[in-house]
Order: C-alpha cells, then sequence, then structure tokens
C-alpha cells in the first residue's frame, strides 16, 4: 500500500502546484497588470512570463494524469466511472483533458498564433477573454477539487 500512498503524494503536490498556479495567475497577475500596465503590455508581459512557466504547468498536469490513473489501476477502480456517485472522478478526468488540450494541442499549435492576430485587432478584448477563461477555469477546478476531496472520503 506504499504505493498507493506515494501515488496519492505526488498526485496531490501535482495538483496544488498546478491549481495553485492557475489561481495565481487569475487572481494575482491577471488583475495586477490591467492595473499597472497599458494594454499591449500586459499582453507581452502575459505571453513572457506563461512562456516561462509553461514547461512547469505541463509537467504537473502530466504527473496528476499519470499519478490518477496509477491509483485507478492500483485499486481496480475503473467501475467507479460507471456510477453518478462517484460524478468527481468524471470531473477530475474532464478537467485533466480540458488543461491537457490546452497545454499540449491548443496553446502550442494554435491558440497562441491565433491570439497574437487576434490581440493586434482588438487588444483589450482578447485581454478580458483570457481573463474570463482563467476564472472558468480556476472556478471548475476549484470546484472538482472540493467534490474530490469529499467524495473521496465517502461523505457522498
Amino acid at each position: 500500500m506504499y504505493d498507493l500512498a506515494i501515488a496519492r503524494a505526488i498526485h496531490v503536490l501535482s495538483i496544488v502546484i498546478w491549481i495553485g498556479g492557475v489561481c495565481m495567475v487569475t487572481t494575482i497577475l491577471l488583475p495586477s497588470f490591467k492595473r499597472c500596465f497599458p494594454i499591449q503590455e500586459r499582453l507581452n508581459l502575459f505571453n513572457k512570463i506563461e512562456d516561462r512557466f509553461a514547461w512547469q504547468a505541463r509537467f504537473v498536469v502530466l504527473l496528476a494524469g499519470l499519478s490518477g490513473f496509477y491509483m485507478v489501476w492500483r485499486l481496480a477502480a475503473w467501475d467507479w466511472f460507471a456510477h453518478l456517485s462517484f460524478w468527481w472522478m468524471h470531473a477530475m478526468l474532464f478537467v485533466w483533458l480540458i488543461f491537457m488540450a490546452m497545454l499540449f494541442l491548443l496553446e502550442p499549435f494554435f491558440l497562441d498564433k491565433k491570439i497574437q492576430k487576434l490581440s493586434k485587432e482588438n487588444p483589450e478584448k482578447i485581454y478580458k477573454l483570457v481573463q474570463k477563461l482563467h476564472w472558468f477555469l480556476l472556478i471548475m477546478s476549484c470546484t472538482t477539487i472540493i467534490g474530490a476531496v469529499i467524495g473521496s472520503h465517502s461523505y457522498f
């Protein structure tokens, strides 16, 4: 059972770093940039910072997925996905898939170029869209975390 304890510790640490980063960007960086910098500087600074921690986000999201998969496999818990009472398992998988798609497919191959193009046309609109997307992802992630903690401790 030590392997499960280690997998859970890796999983929780990955989630803390991953969603903690999303929270910091959403609640601190984006609002601070809005107050302190003109729109073009905001977008440039955000892109520079995002580029610096993209590798970290990809790593911890991948690690969260691998450790989660390992725990499901080790516990033979695949049938949990067949029950609505384990909705939090579906939510964790859904949030993970969204971030995997964003970090490994959409951003590097599509979104970065599209956002740069659109930010030249209407930078304020793009900045607001980035803020709204981050708030949506943060709220969805926090709701999932709350459900997963309660659900994994058998309160449902």
